[in-house]
């Protein structure tokens, strides 16, 4: 019995693409299972893994890495992903199969959930109990856990990014790399990614790694009024996020944004301006390990979660932390 975690690359950047920090996460999460020990499986880069993947999967502890060859997967298509992790499972023997909450893991988790008709865990935060496996995993935008039980021959289940902090094995490994090859069919593959293109003015990935957030909501004004959060960010060494209607109303884009339906968020810091903290944007920076709220009216819920607040005027306090800095 041992377990299998569905990893995935790091958006591409300079050097060499390594694993995900979603991805280090989830072997981190798969350590606490039961077992003879962790597998991973990475679908979409053909041919060999690269140095940085494999020395990222030896702290992590992994024993084999599954890949595949085939050039058509080189697109996204969760169907033909999926039988590629299947057939991990297969050679594997693996009673667990995670993957990270991505959008991505939780598709693909969800096809092989069907192929062997099991129930699916998406968002797991912890574990509950081993034998019989019982899990909590986040509902509602985050707002709310749920236990929900994974018994029989297969548990499968996403675990939610942050739910754990990635850190190394206490047994490192010297991973081997092994192909697994799979038939695809045409309906394997009649959804597929066709075409990708680079967003404009960054990434997702600058904005989940940050350690010190400074994020803005409506209570900002207009798009022209970010100077002193942008300037703040800067100076802490951290990174811009908005709440959704702050990308509704097209005042920054949407990569920028925090919370269900944008990027989930871990900083040390999270400083939020502005921001009333609707489940949504909620469930996307509850992790963070301190929330310093910026408000005018005090009995807003992200006030009243936030660990310190302020009450004022963001372009009042703002300006003013910059001055205490200097």
């Amino acid at each position: 019995m041992s377990v299998l975690v569905l990893v995935e690359m790091e958006d591409p950047g300079q050097g060499e693409a390594g694993l995900s920090v979603v991805a280090e996460e989830t072997l981190t999460f798969a350590r606490g299972l039961p077992g003879e020990g962790v597998h991973a499986v990475l679908v979409g880069q053909v041919g060999q893994p690269g140095e940085r993947v494999l020395a990222q999967c030896r702290e992590q502890g992994v024993r084999t890495l599954f890949v595949s060859t085939d050039a058509q997967l080189e697109r996204y298509a969760a169907l033909a992903w999926a039988r590629v992790v299947d057939a991990g499972l297969q050679v594997s023997g693996a009673a667990y199969l995670l993957g990270g909450g991505t959008p991505c893991g939780n598709e693909v988790l969800a096809h092989v959930a069907a192929i062997h008709d099991v129930p699916m865990a998406a968002n797991v935060v912890h574990i509950v109990q081993l034998d019989p496996l019982e899990v909590e995993r986040q509902v509602v935008g985050g707002a709310v856990l749920e236990r929900i039980g994974l018994g029989g021959q297969l548990a499968v289940a996403s675990v939610a990014g942050h739910a754990v902090a990635p850190a190394p094995s206490a047994e490192p490994t010297q991973p081997t790399v092994e192909q697994v090859a799979v038939e695809l069919t045409p309906a394997d593959l009649v959804a597929q990614v066709r075409r990708s293109e680079a967003r404009e003015g960054g990434d997702t990935s600058a904005l989940a790694g940050a350690s010190v957030v400074v994020g803005v909501g409506r209570g900002v004004g207009g798009a022209d009024r970010f100077a002193a959060a942008e300037a703040l960010a800067e100076r802490l060494g951290g990174s811009v996020g908005v709440s959704r209607v702050v990308t509704s109303l097209g005042w920054r884009p949407h990569h920028e944004q925090v919370g269900q339906t944008g990027s989930r968020i871990s900083p040390d810091l999270y400083l939020a301006c502005g921001i009333s903290g609707a489940i949504q944007h909620w469930a996307g920076c509850s992790s963070s390990r301190t929330i310093i709220a910026v408000n005018t009216d005090e009995e807003a819920p992200m006030v009243t979660k936030a660990r310190y607040a302020v009450i004022g005027d963001m372009h009042e306090v703002l300006p003013a932390l910059l001055d205490e800095l200097g």
